[in-house]
């Protein structure tokens, strides 16, 4: 284990044992004053630092995707249908009945996991103002990416558990902003618009302490790239379009030499091999140091030894006819959905070329130790492809229907499609074919104020039994004005701060 690793392990340790391992507002567990945590004591020499910076890379990582972090996003919306094996895996926020409440796990782990990752943040943020001579400018890059990872963190949460931005921000219920480690807070929810105004002040923030740090191709560590592209976020969130524009221009023009990829040797690079120029932002993992994400519900591969069949698929979630009909002949993307070549096991039968499964994640090779696909792939939480689609939508929003259309027959050409005008619909359509299973299906909708209308599932899937029909799942529609596009704050978390409200349509939590 190299250095850096090792300092990872240490320092989150360190964290997460000033943090008491609790979540945003779990204050009980530990009595006031048993912990005493002074941030100008933090960091007394460079190991210090070295190792604080890497537990924000490390805690950065943990919260970048894979897995509950961005698989019940879209399986929530009209990509998906549940299979009759699924096993009541994500079946809450996939039917949003009245399971999909305060109780849900999925809910409570995309409010805890970023939440735990911002109190070491805050300590970096604070702490590593005062070091000894000779280290501010490592710790100005250190504060850097802190303050980034904090707006990638509150960006995260504001789209899933309240309303988007818009007219009513200065008064609808946003996120508790926590900026600094306190045992004793029991902080309330700021407004939508406080909480945006808080990632746009952490982005300047970054903006000026890593003016410096280039961007470059896959980087492994946040850059002025990724900080640009994360503003383009912010300022497509916040319908500013002529700044989400400047800022995806930013990115598309840096001299990194960001590239689409547009052959199925540059596509295999991207999405299988983890080697590809897309991203923005790639984090380092390793067979044996761990660090991937992964999205085994969409594929879910085995080897039957006992009939022969050898490699099958055994998901739990399987393409609607919507996305199994999404790509045009010739569309590399086609490559995410099965071929007919490897079989289906559901429910005691199989399948060959029936019913496609999803496999955008296959698997790097390099991270599994058999021939298995396993699902794990490097995790990347901005690539250029989203930077293309920002800088369409922002362009059309702005008026500029030429730079609008550029932008998105670019995409569209370098995937084989085909290229089309840059109408509102258009758009649309190209963030659901580029970005399914990034889990951004549902801060698309709740931005453009629509709903969905049914999950038709593939041709002979509901009558072959292969797909559940009982309510809630192939006829599921959600309005845009459902509630359930705004997620439940979690049970414990009202529990343990009486100063939280609630979300609207989710029943209030009794405290005994």
């Amino acid at each position: 284990m190299n250095m850096d690793m090792k300092n990872i392990f240490k320092y989150t340790l360190v964290t997460l044992a000033a943090a008491s391992m609790l979540t945003a507002c779990d204050l009980d567990l530990f009595p006031v004053g048993s912990l005493v945590y002074n941030p100008e004591s933090v960091i007394t020499n460079e190991t210090d630092l070295t190792g604080f910076e890497a537990g924000v890379i490390a805690q950065f990582r943990g919260i970048a995707g894979g897995g509950v972090l961005d698989e019940p996003q879209d399986i929530m919306m009209d990509y998906f249908n549940a299979l009759g094996d699924y096993g009541n895996n994500y079946g809450g926020v996939h039917r949003t009945d009245d399971s999909f409440s305060a109780d849900d796990y999925d809910s409570r782990d995309n409010w805890r996991y970023p939440y735990l990752a911002i109190r070491h943040f805050n300590i970096v943020i604070n702490g590593a103002q005062t070091v000894p001579d000779g280290l501010q400018a490592k710790a100005a890059i250190a504060r850097g990416e802190a303050y980034v990872a904090r707006a990638y963190a509150y960006l995260h949460m504001i789209r899933l558990f309240a309303k988007p931005y818009g007219s009513s921000s200065s008064t609808d219920l946003g996120l508790p902003i926590i900026l600094k480690y306190d045992q004793t807070e029991r902080p309330s929810r700021n407004t939508v618009k406080e909480v945006y105004d808080q990632i746009k002040s952490d982005l300047d923030s970054a903006a000026v302490l890593l003016a410096g740090v280039k961007g470059e191709v896959r980087a492994q560590k946040p850059t002025i790239d990724f900080v640009n592209a994360m503003y383009a976020r912010y300022y497509l969130d916040t319908k500013q379009y002529a700044q989400a524009a400047s800022a995806a221009e930013k990115v598309i023009g840096s001299a990194a030499g960001y590239k689409l990829a547009a052959t199925a040797e540059e596509f295999a690079a991207e999405f299988v091999e983890d080697n590809g120029k897309e991203p923005i932002l790639q984090f380092y993992g390793s067979l044996q140091e761990g660090g991937y994400g992964e999205h085994t519900y969409y594929a879910n591969m085995a080897i039957d030894s006992e009939e022969g069949h050898g490699q099958y698929y055994r998901p739990y979630f399987i393409p609607t006819k919507k996305l199994a009909e999404a790509y045009g002949e010739g569309d590399l993307r086609n490559s995410w959905l099965t071929d007919g070549t490897v079989p289906i096991y559901e429910n005691g039968s199989w399948y060959t070329s029936e019913f496609k499964v999803f496999k955008k994640y296959s698997g790097n090779p390099a991270l599994r130790t058999t021939d298995l696909p396993n699902t794990r792939q490097m995790l990347k939480p901005i690539t250029i492809a989203e930077i293309y689609l920002i800088a369409a939508e922002a362009y059309a929003g702005a008026g500029n229907s030429a730079k609008a259309t550029e932008c998105l027959n670019a995409l569209q050409t370098a995937r084989g499609a085909e290229a089309t005008s840059a109408s509102t619909a258009n758009i649309q359509n190209e963030w659901y074919r580029e970005t399914v299973g990034q889990g951004l299906r549902i801060s698309c909708l709740k931005r453009w104020g629509l709903g969905y209308s049914g999950r038709a599932p593939q041709d002979g899937a509901a009558s072959a039994g292969v797909v559940i029909t009982q309510p809630n799942f192939i006829d599921k529609s959600m309005p845009a004005n459902d509630y359930h596009f705004v997620w439940p704050v979690p049970k414990h978390e009202l529990q343990v701060n009486p100063n939280l409200v609630q979300n609207e349509g989710y029943a209030a939590i009794t405290i005994e």
